[in-house]
């Protein structure tokens, strides 16, 4: 065989480097929004899907953030995994605004002087003096004025949520079509 005949071997493929692993929250959060915008949720949609699961999230009293959201996102026509996701996300941060939203509501419904130190002893004590239906008096209208400052507060929240997320949704699907022409 002639030098010229000898077969060159292959030119080396340089080894492709392992993708690094993918956080929790890319997997669980990001992803999920992602994929709803290359199925074809408007930017829009989805911004407001967000916006109102976050705002929902945050309503000052248990076992309605759930049923809630759903519900909103049904008669809206939205997407309802992703409001639940949004609501779910917002679980630590309903909880640790509770106390001081139904603190705030006692004091816009009248009642700051009696909720400002409230304990367990002075529920007991309170049970002990004037009954249940005291008890049952005065966190209502704690929960309620709570309730009307997370209305007053959460609609101005889904509206700066929209303002915020729409730019940004509608940048990740512009590039997401930059990539599927090139």
């Amino acid at each position: 065989m002639s030098p010229s005949e000898i077969p060159l071997p292959p030119p080396a493929v340089p080894p492709v480097a392992p993708l690094p692993p993918r956080s929790w929250l890319q997997r669980r959060v990001l992803d999920p929004l992602l994929d709803q915008l290359k199925a074809g949720l408007a930017p829009g949609q989805l911004a407001l899907t967000v916006g109102l699961g976050v705002a929902i999230g945050l309503i000052p009293a248990f076992g309605l953030t759930t049923l809630l959201s759903a519900a909103v996102a049904l008669r809206l026509r939205l997407n309802v995994a992703i409001m639940q996701l949004a609501t779910h996300l917002m679980t630590f941060f309903q909880l640790a605004l509770l106390i001081p939203l139904l603190r705030a509501g006692a004091i816009l419904m009248g009642q700051g002087d009696k909720v400002a130190n409230l304990t367990v002893a002075s529920l007991r004590q309170l049970i002990d003096r004037e009954g249940w239906e005291a008890v049952g008096k005065l966190l209502w209208r704690a929960e309620l004025g709570a309730l009307l400052l997370w209305a007053a507060g959460g609609a101005m929240l889904v509206g700066v949520l929209y303002l915020v997320l729409k730019p940004v949704f509608t940048r990740i699907v512009a590039r997401q079509v930059e990539e599927v022409k090139s």
